[in-house]
């Protein structure tokens, strides 16, 4: 099994719904992949973070960086203003 093989059914993994013929060799190409074990690994971790319901605060500095570069991206592709139901926090 490649990487990118193993990306597509990535979903299907964490949700524990993979195919049980494809599971082994899954398992397998995992043990011997370490940029692919970072990526189950940090997924996993991102699932368990959503359905504990964990809530961060970003500080502020970071929240105005985060929101003006999300601006600028929607104007460069969509073009126009892109504070409609954006700026309110």
């Amino acid at each position: 099994m490649t990487c990118q093989e193993m990306l597509r059914l990535l979903n299907e993994y964490i949700d524990g719904e993979i195919d049980p013929s494809l599971c082994a060799e899954f398992e397998h190409h995992l043990a011997g992949c370490d940029p692919c074990q970072v990526v189950i690994d940090t997924l996993r971790r991102t699932v368990t973070l959503y359905r504990e319901g964990a809530r961060y605060e970003l500080p502020a500095a970071v929240h105005d960086r985060l929101h003006a570069e999300l601006r600028r991206r929607w104007r460069a592709r969509h073009g126009g203003s892109a504070t409609s139901g954006t700026d309110a926090g």
